[in-house]
């Protein structure tokens, strides 16, 4: 008789897709209102919680025997359901080397470990075959360029570690690659000053929840000096794909990093 749990709820985006992905979806009776990969999670699965706020009644009410939170950020609601006798597993992904981790411990969770291994072998693959197409593209001239990764606006936020990492792994170096490793946005809030020293040839946005506006970023008092914004190389990955600690944040999010982080010519 299996002892693997039969009735899961994730209360993020990136245990949902993974589930799916192994094929273990039938498992999920209850979804966030954020979760937005695979599509048809939203159509199938009913939603139960939000990020950090919700009833939690409703999470009791599909009888869950599993609950997949992420962070400290639903700490509290860990914290409750584990009081209400429902057993919990908090991920905490931070790095690329988490997403990956991420995917093997919740195959393992289902009896799905295998399969788990093989999704993330090919994700590895996938990770191995940008760094030799980065590192081929930078043997044939130019060099890294130096890249500006915005993960908010009001205030400036420098992106998180594992979009750092994807930088790194594309091609680019990532002028805050020092701050990207503290898990606390406060931590990761360079002045305009700091990003106009860094001068950065490629300027990222991924603003979550609202669209990048290039034309606002080149405006900013004083940016009009920074490389990037003189060569119009302003680009924006959608923050449901490149800020997901999950599968698509490699699939989907390193190729198009790869595709902006075209070598750059010598310094002047």
């Amino acid at each position: 008789m299996s002892r693997t749990p039969r009735r899961i709820v994730c209360l993020t985006t990136e245990t949902v897709e993974v589930l799916y992905a192994l094929g273990e979806q039938d498992r999920i009776v209850g979804i966030s209102g954020y979760t937005v990969r695979p599509p048809q999670a939203r159509k199938e699965k009913p939603k139960v919680f939000a990020f950090t706020t919700g009833d939690i009644d409703k999470i009791l009410a599909v009888e869950p025997d599993l609950v997949l939170t992420f962070s400290d950020l639903q700490a509290d609601i860990a914290r409750d359901l584990i009081k209400a006798g429902i057993p919990v597993h908090a991920f905490n992904m931070r790095s690329v080397e988490d997403i990956l981790g991420m995917v093997e411990t919740l195959g393992r969770l289902v009896g799905a470990e295998q399969r788990a291994l093989a999704l993330a072998g090919e994700l590895e693959a996938q990770i191995a075959r940008t760094r030799a197409l980065a590192g081929a593209r930078l043997a044939r001239g130019g060099r890294r360029p130096r890249v500006y990764f915005e993960e908010w606006d009001e205030p400036l936020i420098s992106g998180i570690r594992w979009a750092s990492e994807l930088i790194d792994i594309a091609g680019g170096n990532d002028v805050f690659a020092e701050r990207a490793r503290s898990p606390l946005a406060a931590d990761r809030r360079p002045t305009a000053d700091e990003v106009i020293a860094a001068a950065p040839d490629v300027i990222i946005g991924s603003w979550c929840g609202k669209h990048f506006r290039p034309e606002r970023v080149a405006a900013r008092p004083g940016w009009d000096a920074i490389p990037a914004v003189n060569a119009g190389r302003l680009h924006e990955i959608k923050s449901a794909v490149i800020l997901t600690p999950g599968p698509v944040a490699i699939a989907e999010g390193l190729p198009l990093l790869f595709d902006m982080l075209q070598p750059v010519g010598p310094e002047k």
